[in-house]
């Protein structure tokens, strides 16, 4: 049981120094899982000691693979091959950590035994269908309680690829598929309306499976092998994105972010800080793993509102939080249209920042798609997060340049996603306080 945890935010005076915040989360759960199913033994490096990616561990523990943690930061993942798994009757606890349950229903739905995967209470509330209904496509069985976990998965079923045009951007989804894949006979093929993060298809290349993909499509036969491989995680972006913001709005402030992960499908929120205006260096730009990788100087820049290209969205999804504070500081408004995706995360993002923003003074017209965020001074004022990390930390940027203090209620689900957020926000000048 989490035990709950509130902030108060206060004004900040200015932002300095460099930041270095933790590794990839998509990246570190996704080299554990191929870590576990390549033959040999895999390396992790800047991995995400996160309860998501701890959660994601702790399953794959229970279903026979062996992985130790030489130092904080490390995993060793000793493979146990593509049909190495081993069944157990314990339910398998992905925690708060929808990707995980999401790319393991994939992974599981080609084991020969069953599986029962479950979540903490904000998890249990997130639609699966998305992935269910494709994976049954394949030939894969299981059951849902109206299309949310628990997730029963029936073992011993015989997978066929499918070609698969997605309603619904998501990175998540397309990974499930294409770990159901490595199962299945025949070709998989995943087609999105929109491109979204290509983590799953560039690691699956380096551990050595032939794919093929582009922006928007991947595609994949069964019957190949994972090899061992070492994987150096980066600084996950979304983690910066909470810096960005916050050193882009406080006045005076300039902040570095060392070795954060570039990935084109994870890095809209840059490009619409500076279509606002803000003032975002990209320096030491190199590839680590596959992934492009670079550091982050931001300096306080006056912004202004704009109209998002519809475009960026599948690019930010876990960034509009941190957006909405961005839009809040900008002078004139901030149109957001085609997020509906937000509703169904963690929490609705929507409605939960919505309802904060105004809570401070904001003017924000939503709508089921977006919102229209008004700049102008905010206030002090009390913000339920819901128990979404996210919306924490997205206030706790906000409470930087509000009037009077940003309590913050229900703050613990910040460990899912970046531990040690409060004591290294608080090193480059954050206010922040537990209540």
């Amino acid at each position: 049981m989490v035990t709950r945890l509130d902030w108060t935010s206060h004004h900040a005076r200015v932002l300095k120094g460099s930041v270095r915040v933790p590794g990839d989360k998509s990246v570190s759960h996704r080299a554990l899982m191929l870590g576990a199913l390549a033959e040999g033994t895999s390396r992790i490096r800047g991995f995400l000691e996160g309860e998501d990616t701890r959660a994601t561990a702790a399953v794959l523990q229970l279903l026979g693979v062996r992985i130790d943690a030489p130092a904080d930061g490390e995993r060793v993942v000793h493979g146990v091959g593509l049909h190495g798994l081993r069944g157990t009757t314990q339910q398998l606890d992905c925690g708060n950590a929808g990707t995980g349950m999401r790319l393991l229903a994939g992974l599981l739905a080609g084991q020969e035994f069953d599986s029962t995967l479950i979540g903490d209470e904000s998890l249990s509330k997130r639609p699966m269908r998305r992935v269910t209904d494709p994976l049954a496509r394949m030939g894969a069985t299981i059951e849902t309680q109206d299309g949310l976990p628990p997730l029963h998965v029936r073992g011993g079923q015989a997978l066929h690829g499918i070609a698969y045009t997605l309603p619904v951007a998501s990175a998540q989804v397309k990974s499930a598929l294409l770990l159901a894949g490595l199962y299945a006979q025949g070709e998989t093929e995943v087609i999105e309306p929109h491109p979204t993060r290509d983590y799953t298809e560039r690691m699956l290349a380096a551990f050595g499976w032939p794919i093929d993909f582009a922006p928007g499509r991947a595609r994949l036969s069964g019957g190949h092998t994972l090899r061992a491989t070492d994987v150096d995680v980066p600084a996950d972006f979304s983690s910066a994105a909470f810096f960005l913001v916050a050193g882009s709005i406080v006045p005076g402030s300039e902040l570095r972010l060392p070795s954060v992960g570039l990935n084109p499908r994870r890095t809209g929120l840059l490009q619409a800080l500076r279509l606002m205006g803000a003032d975002i260096r990209v320096e030491n730009e190199r590839e680590s793993g596959g992934e492009p990788v670079g550091d982050l100087v931001v300096r306080h820049a006056p912004l202004h509102g704009i109209e998002l290209p519809e475009a960026l969205v599948p690019d930010m999804i876990d960034e509009f939080p941190a957006l909405f504070v961005a839009a809040t500081a900008a002078k004139g408004q901030t149109v957001v249209r085609g997020a509906a995706e937000l509703r169904v995360k963690e929490s609705d993002r929507l409605a939960a920042m919505a309802t904060g923003l105004r809570a401070l003074g904001a003017v924000v017209d939503e709508t089921p798609d977006g919102a229209t965020i008004h700049g102008g001074p905010l206030h002090g004022g009390t913000i339920e997060s819901h128990g979404d990390h996210r919306i924490a930390m997205s206030f706790a940027a906000a409470g930087l340049i509000a009037s009077g203090p940003v309590r913050i209620n229900d703050c613990a689900n910040v460990a899912t996603s970046f531990p040690g957020f409060f004591e290294l926000g608080n090193s480059c000048g954050f206010e922040l306080k537990t209540a």
